[in-house]
């Protein structure tokens, strides 16, 4: 493991300060006047719905609610704060040889932030998405009621619709997860593949019935007709010597460049965080001069979006462009899924439309027969999550153009689209895609008054959200 990438141990967290701290934060919010609008205070966001942060809000801070209770190895589960992010998680399971079942690719992800706002990784061929390995939860509901949520108890409308509600139906506190054994190290293959035998190859990688099936599964695309499935296996062997990408070396490239590749299995897990996939290209961290310069502790996904985010409050690359007369630029930002069997098609037309590379992607299926109301993905289908995070000058007077597009391509092909970014549906379609009636309920059970945003007005920024 390199020494830059080595877990750091976070002592854990007893039941007695976890209860503590739900009281006092409990205590906080329901100090808060009816009406007033309230939100859970955080270090970092992974959202990219970006816009003013009004005055009006009582943050309440979550300090204390950002740890590991305990990691049962018999069991193989872990109790964690609402507020841990996946890399204090993973730090702590990984020092019992185990893991989360699904880790997103980014460290300052937190376990309630996957769950309520849903997560992905290579595993998810697998093992599906965070919250299917949630056992049972403690949920602050907008009502300042802690209730426990499990699969078939009092409140299991409210754990199997709470995963796509993005804090709208209340705060996770607690957790409890399932985790997976892992090996030391993971050997990967990256194989390139025809595009008209992409859509194939993935559903033989990721049959769940094959003997020696792969642990891990994910791709990219690099330009059309050019991209690659990585398939990872755990094991014991390091090859001829673990690789590290935190340093000069940066892990898409790699790519391209190996056939095969060994990395340990924490450095697996943050391939992408250190260059925020390949977006770090964006602010110089790529060039060799500017990365011996750029410190290892900020080759980070959430420095880097930390700096997206004072670029859009001040406004500094708009100003570019209208010095330098050059179009505008729409932030096409989105993770989408698509059935494996319509994969082609979104491509093409994602190609000749948006055009940007490189692409992720990333396999998926639900774990069981279990449909999740929020986010209606059939059981036994396989899908293909699409990532694209970038820039492409605007259609002159239809400033959202490309992205409506992405979202019109998304519903013709019968996927769904992640909400942590931005949202141009109008209330009707929204709701048509995301189960509205379902919503309705939760909505009229557990906050009948309102004290927490509407989905609808949260995601896409109409109203008080």
């Amino acid at each position: 493991m390199s020494e830059a990438g080595a877990p750091v141990s976070v002592p854990p967290v007893s039941p007695a300060a976890h209860a503590a701290a739900v009281a006092d934060l409990v205590g906080k919010y329901r100090a808060v006047p009816p009406g007033a609008r309230v939100r859970l205070g955080k270090k970092s966001s992974n959202l990219f719905r970006f816009g003013g942060r009004p005055d009006d809000v009582t943050r309440l801070d979550t300090a204390a609610l950002t740890g590991v209770i305990g990691v049962d190895t018999a069991t193989r589960t872990a109790e964690v704060q609402g507020m841990t992010t996946y890399e204090d998680l993973v730090a702590a399971t990984l020092a019992h040889g185990l893991m989360p079942l699904v880790v997103p690719q980014l460290k300052t992800i937190t376990l309630g932030g996957a769950v309520t706002g849903l997560g992905i990784e290579s595993t998810s061929f697998r093992h599906g998405l965070p919250h299917e390995s949630v056992l049972e939860m403690d949920v602050l509901t907008p009502g300042g009621e802690i209730v426990t949520a499990t699969p078939d108890g009092e409140h299991a409308d409210l754990f199997h619709g709470f995963p796509n509600s993005y804090g709208t139906l209340g705060y996770a506190l607690r957790l409890k997860i399932e985790l997976q054994p892992v090996a030391p190290y993971v050997r990967l293959e990256h194989r390139r593949v025809a595009s008209s035998e992409l859509a194939s190859t993935i559903t033989q990688l990721c049959d769940l019935d094959a003997v020696d099936g792969p642990d891990f599964v994910d791709g990219t695309v690099f330009t059309p007709g050019e991209q690659y499935l990585t398939v990872g296996t755990f094991t014991d062997d390091p090859g001829p010597g673990p690789s590290d990408y935190t340093g000069q070396e940066i892990f898409y490239r790699s790519v391209r460049e190996r056939t095969v590749d060994h990395l340990t299995v924490h450095d697996y897990i943050w391939r992408w965080d250190t260059d925020w996939f390949w977006c770090s290209r964006a602010f110089g961290v790529q060039n060799p001069a500017v990365r011996r310069l750029w410190p290892r502790r900020y080759r980070r996904s959430d420095v880097y979006r930390r700096l997206v985010a004072l670029d859009r409050r001040i406004g500094l690359s708009s100003r570019i462009h209208r010095l330098t007369r050059t179009p505008q630029e729409e932030p096409v930002i989105q993770d989408v899924e698509i059935p494996v069997d319509r994969l082609a098609e979104f491509l093409e037309a994602f190609h000749t439309d948006i055009g940007i590379t490189p692409v992720w992607l990333c396999p998926l299926r639900l774990r069981g027969q279990q449909r999740w109301p929020l986010y209606p993905m059939e059981p036994n289908e396989l899908y293909v999550n699409v990532g694209f995070w970038s820039a492409v000058p605007e259609v002159p007077g239809r400033p959202d153009a490309h992205n409506r597009r992405v979202e019109e391509l998304v519903a013709d092909l019968g996927g769904h689209k992640s909400l942590y970014s931005t949202v141009h549906y109008d209330e009707g379609e929204f709701w048509k895609h995301y189960n509205g009636p379902a919503y309705r309920a939760l909505k009229e059970r557990y906050d009948p008054h309102g004290r927490l945003p509407d989905l609808f007005f949260k995601v896409t920024g109409a109203g008080r959200a």
